[in-house]
């Protein structure tokens, strides 16, 4: 099927990559996309440097994760730190795959069923202007719920307040509904630097209604 051309907003290439991570890029990443021959269950969507994809991996042994990141050096990072100083991935990471690329790519063009989606910190665009941006639209948490099982659930994190209260006025518009927001997950870098200065950060569990 012939690509879809789906915008990105911001950098999909930031600093130039080592030369260990331009050969992990070339040859360890291909080998561990996404595929027909795998049955995911996880996926987390913008995973950044990976950590909580890592965690996942070792927490669900038995379990295949989807990482979707379309930032070159976030997936590098992500590759880097899963694979040892010969380049092989470590067993406890086995079960990852990653998606290089804007997760709507993949999902329009399967049917998964995957009983847990994860969206930690994704951008908030908090300029008026910039709203049209956001990912977590009314269409967007559709398309989710097209690829979610049917007990299956999505785990939304933001320290973005306003960002947590616009998400929930489009979940109104979905067939999702919030079951949950009191959850606790690793901490991420993005979650250290807490660019939004508030708090804490606020979660929420989407289910089928």
């Amino acid at each position: 099927m012939e690509k879809q051309e789906i915008r990105t907003f911001g950098r999909r290439h930031g600093k130039k990559l080592s030369a260990r991570k331009t050969c992990l890029m070339q040859n360890i990443l291909p080998k561990i996309m996404p595929n027909e021959s795998v049955a995911p269950d996880i996926l987390e969507i913008g995973f950044g440097a990976g950590e909580h994809v890592r965690e996942l991996a070792i927490q669900n042994p038995g379990k295949f994760i989807i990482g979707a990141e379309p930032f070159e050096n976030g997936v590098a990072a992500l590759l880097s730190a899963i694979c040892d100083e010969n380049n092989n991935i470590k067993p406890e990471y086995k079960n990852i795959r990653i998606w290089p690329d804007d997760v709507r790519l993949i999902l329009n063009e399967n049917k998964f069923s995957f009983a847990e989606i994860w969206v930690l910190h994704p951008d908030p665009w908090p300029k008026a202007r910039h709203e049209k941006r956001r990912l977590l639209s009314t269409e967007f948490l559709n398309i989710l719920a097209e690829n979610l099982a049917p007990n299956g659930k999505i785990i939304i994190g933001t320290d973005h307040w306003e960002y947590y209260d616009w998400i929930i006025d489009q979940v109104k518009e979905t067939n999702l509904a919030i079951t949950d927001s009191n959850i606790e997950t690793i901490q991420t870098r993005y979650q250290k630097k807490n660019m939004a200065h508030t708090d804490k950060t606020k979660y929420m569990i989407l289910t089928h209604k």
